[in-house]
């Protein structure tokens, strides 16, 4: 059975690569949003069974503030218009849940930085993304093996603290020297930019079981055969996107 779910996971792994690799070699900027808005929506139904919401308003707005992300030249505006008119809703009404807060924030605002660092810094920004937080999951999964005998944080008991400094030391490593040699970018601003996306990561993952948690439940959702829901995939990026943007708008 252990041996089935193994080749399961494998099996959708290579799908996943393999649709990732064709929108990636396309890059194509309406394919790219559509790609990311797929992963919105799925993400967002996850996240709202998480919270328990069901809310049809709040995917609405959700449905809006994305198309509004691809013809505005500043897509940040998105997330401040959906904040201010579902405010607005609860402060008239009454009639949406206070939490809906959190779905805006995430997974929303998160794939907003993310379409933001494709738009402004191109593709090669999401493959940075790409190759500095799947390093720091593989290198904490070995690490954590291998080494691993302390406990990281009570929200996911599995994850050792050996194994986060295993991870973010790996992604620190391989992810500054392949920015500094596919950019113009200097070492030692790409070691800053590795360091600080890859640790940001590894809290969107804790973030992502904290929900999981509260909501007592092991995936969040099944969509994936073998890996569990989106948020299970993308939840280190949610929070690395954000800051590697921000960390390059500021470089």
């Amino acid at each position: 059975m252990k041996g089935n779910e193994h080749l399961l996971r494998w099996k959708s792994a290579i799908v996943m690569l393999a649709i990732i690799l064709v929108v990636g070699i396309i890059d194509n900027i309406f394919l790219t949003w559509l790609f990311f808005g797929v992963v919105l929506w799925f993400g967002s139904i996850e996240a709202a069974r998480l919270l328990k919401l069901n809310d049809k308003f709040l995917f609405l707005l959700i449905a809006i503030g994305w198309i509004g992300a691809l013809f505005l030249t500043q897509p940040i505006y998105t997330i401040f218009i959906l904040l201010i008119i579902f405010a607005s809703k609860l402060a008239y009404d009454k009639s949406v849940d206070k939490r809906g807060f959190i779905l805006i924030l995430y997974p929303f605002s998160s794939l907003i930085f993310i379409w933001m660092l494709y738009l402004n810094y191109h593709m090669i920004s999401l493959v940075w993304l790409l190759v500095i937080v799947a390093l720091s999951d593989v290198g904490a999964y070995y690490v954590g093996r291998a080494i691993g005998k302390r406990a990281f944080s009570p929200t996911s008991p599995k994850k050792t603290l050996e194994g986060v400094f295993g991870g973010v030391g790996a992604a620190t490593i391989v992810g500054s020297i392949f920015i500094s040699s596919t950019s113009n970018i200097s070492f030692l601003v790409a070691l800053i930019l590795a360091f600080f996306t890859s640790l940001s990561g590894v809290f969107g993952d804790l973030f992502e079981s904290y929900l999981k948690r509260e909501a007592g439940v092991k995936d969040s959702g099944d969509l994936i055969p073998g890996h569990g829901g989106v948020l299970d995939r993308v939840d280190g990026y949610l929070f690395a996107g954000v800051i590697l943007y921000i960390l390059l708008e500021l470089f």
